[in-house]
């Protein structure tokens, strides 16, 4: 029955009831969705719900079951939610908490700034001092006993500051702070042999203790190669205290790193415990300050004080003298002779 003339002119009629010009505004709505670009990510994509007509929404909403489309309030739980005080929330509520990124998420983490990954470097060179120094491991009788070896170096070199600075105010104002200008260059010529035969004494201590792993066998016998630690470093520190103070400092501070850097391959190799390369590191480094401080002290006041006979200088008068004293006598032998041939011929 739906084929005769009556049946179509209804269903044309409902066609044209339930299809007015949607098509029209559809279009229209999908060409300005398509046109603007500024706020696309931040509308819904309607495009699904302005083709369906709306007079089958609501015919859909009034025959749903589920009751009405909008949810019923429920008063009394409002209520008690009213009671609660919101808890407050720097890191989440901020000034820029309130604006919907576009490219990102309400309380997303945010990506990393240029100053946070700065201080994440600066963070990680503080850790690589830390553990550079970290001497958790190394036992507590070395440790003790090894600052406490140190410690003449440290009291050597700053009272040869101390010095420098009285001569410095002495020079400047007529006067020292304590010491006349006299008096602390006698003690910063007494400071100078102290200082350096210090220094060679460690050195030669530095070398003797891999004699004594040798000796007990730690990490295997290694021979001539661990012996020959102990001699070059004897063998390179005592010369320096026959040289100007200095050219004795400078070469004692080469001699450490020397030895440093020996100790250092030695605890690779497993001829020395593990914690005794931080140990010696730390130890080189307090020594290392030590004379760089000594030297810029004497730096500030070398074009004012003597220079005391050093032992080379010693040596050499030394010799002066017996080659004076040996032409003297050979002068008194030609005399002798001379007047003796006289006493012949008469």
């Amino acid at each position: 029955m739906f084929r005769t003339g009556a049946s179509r002119s209804i269903l044309r009629s409902f066609n044209a009831a339930t299809q007015p010009t949607f098509r029209a505004n559809v279009n229209a709505r999908l060409q300005t969705t398509i046109t603007s670009q500024l706020c696309t990510l931040a509308r819904r994509p309607q495009t699904a719900a302005a083709v369906r007509p709306l007079a089958l929404q609501f015919a859909r909403g009034a025959a749903s079951k589920d009751g009405p489309p909008m949810d019923k309030i429920d008063t009394k739980h409002e209520k008690e939610l009213a009671k609660h005080v919101l808890e407050a929330d720097p890191e989440r509520v901020s000034m820029d908490s309130s604006v919907h990124p576009v490219f990102g998420e309400v309380a997303a983490p945010a990506e990393k700034k240029e100053e946070d990954k700065m201080m994440a470097g600066v963070n990680q060179d503080i850790q690589t001092i830390k553990d550079t120094f970290d001497m958790s491991e190394v036992p507590k009788p070395a440790l003790y006993i090894g600052l406490a070896g140190v410690l003449p170096y440290v009291a050597t070199s700053l009272s040869t500051v101390f010095c420098a600075y009285e001569i410095h105010a002495a020079h400047e104002s007529g006067s020292g702070l304590i010491l006349s200008e006299k008096t602390a260059e006698l003690m910063l010529h007494v400071l100078e042999p102290l200082q350096i035969g210090y220094g060679a004494t460690i050195i030669s201590f530095l070398g003797a203790i891999h004699w004594g792993l040798e000796w007990a066998k730690f990490g295997g016998e290694a021979g001539w190669s661990r012996y020959s630690i102990g001699v070059i470093g004897t063998a390179l520190a005592w010369p320096t205290i026959l040289l100007p103070v200095e050219y004795a400092l400078i070469s004692q501070f080469l001699i450490f790193n020397y030895m440093y850097y020996k100790d250092s391959r030695a605890c690779r190799a497993g001829w020395a415990p593990a914690w005794y390369g931080v140990y010696r590191f730390a130890l080189t480094f307090i020594v290392g300050a030590a004379i760089v401080l000594s030297l810029i002290g004497r730096g500030q006041v070398s074009d004012r004080i003597g220079r005391l006979p050093g032992p080379a200088d010693r040596v050499k008068q030394l010799r002066d003298h017996q080659a004076a004293e040996a032409e003297n006598e050979e002068e008194q032998r030609r005399k002798y002779l001379a007047s003796k041939d006289e006493e012949d011929d008469e």
